[in-house]
């Protein structure tokens, strides 16, 4: 993802025994609808995500982003959500918030890295050192999930190691997705290093679906053509790609599409594959047709498109 203002750092992990299992979530379970949540106070203002359980919108899953694994001898602390640690007094009734989210039966994940390189150098060069790090974050909040946005150099070795970390220390329900461009998954540029459809090959059946970005110049929802692209490639099946999109123009970047058009090819990508994984939207706060007042339209809107395609 293209992140707003995010502390350069990287989060720290190590393997511990656990929970072992040899099953693992497989495709998506129904199409979902997956929020990512980095702004949590704009002007001041705390941003609630419970307005989207609040407004009956559909969202399946809701991602808090960005977690970085920081230098241990550098002055940050080891672990930041953004510019702060996960513990900041600022994060409390956000954590709160996600909490009575996943008692209403949403899916509350962590996003791992993005464009503020290092958690993934440091996962892939000294994995015994900050493995733990993460391990640990994602116990202490109870996440269902983790999301890792690999947008740095890493072996192939590198990401293949921390996905077997996690699938052993979660167990079978814990959902591990990945966050690459979309040309990533149909042949074209990647921002991570290693090849996607060698992972898929590798460990398709503990990756519960990636968040194709297209946009920023790596696809586009203004048509089918990119996830058709990707469809057509014939590694990664529709039920485990989300169509990406940006939910306002000054997100980061080019590619933004209204709503109305994104509708309409959410329309057509159900029409031709009754089992795509759904959709994504980055990022929350200021999402549209709502904007700051009511982000919580733009998940209720392709919610909506999603199931009347059916």
């Amino acid at each position: 993802m293209k992140r707003r203002s995010v502390l350069l750092g990287a989060l720290a992990l190590t393997v511990a025994a656990g929970t072992t299992a040899t099953a693992a979530p497989r495709a998506a379970a129904g199409r979902r609808v997956v929020v990512y949540y980095q702004t949590q106070y704009t002007n001041g203002r705390y941003v609630t995500p419970l307005d989207l359980t609040r407004h009956r919108t559909g969202v399946t899953d809701v991602i808090v982003a960005a977690v970085h694994l920081n230098d241990l001898n550098g002055p940050y602390a080891p672990v930041h959500l953004n510019d702060d640690p996960p513990s900041a007094a600022k994060f409390d009734q956000m954590w709160r918030d996600l909490k009575t989210m996943q008692g209403q039966g949403v899916h509350v994940l962590a996003m791992v890295g993005g464009a503020a390189p290092g958690s993934f150098t440091r996962l892939d060069t000294e994995f015994g050192t900050y493995y733990p790090l993460l391990r640990d974050f994602i116990r202490k909040y109870g996440l269902d999930g983790v999301d890792l946005d690999v947008e740095e150099r890493m072996s192939l070795a590198g990401i293949e190691r921390v996905i077997d970390a996690l699938r052993r220390d979660f167990g079978p329900d814990f959902l591990i997705t990945l966050a690459p461009v979309g040309s990533a998954l149909s042949g074209g540029g990647n921002l991570s290093g290693f090849d996607y459809d060698r992972l898929y090959r590798d460990r398709g059946r503990d990756i519960a679906w990636f968040n194709a970005q297209f946009y920023n110049g790596w696809g586009g929802m203004a048509s089918t053509s990119s996830y058709d692209a990707v469809v057509r490639r014939g590694v990664v099946p529709a039920s485990k790609v989300i169509a990406g999109t940006l939910t306002d123009p000054s997100n980061g970047g080019s590619g933004y599409v209204t709503p109305a058009r994104l509708k309409t090819t959410l329309r057509s990508l159900v029409a031709k594959y009754p089992d795509m994984g759904g959709v994504m939207g980055w990022e929350y706060f200021n999402s549209q047709p709502g904007g700051t007042a009511e982000p919580w339209r733009w998940a209720a809107e392709v919610s909506s498109a999603l199931t009347a395609a059916r």
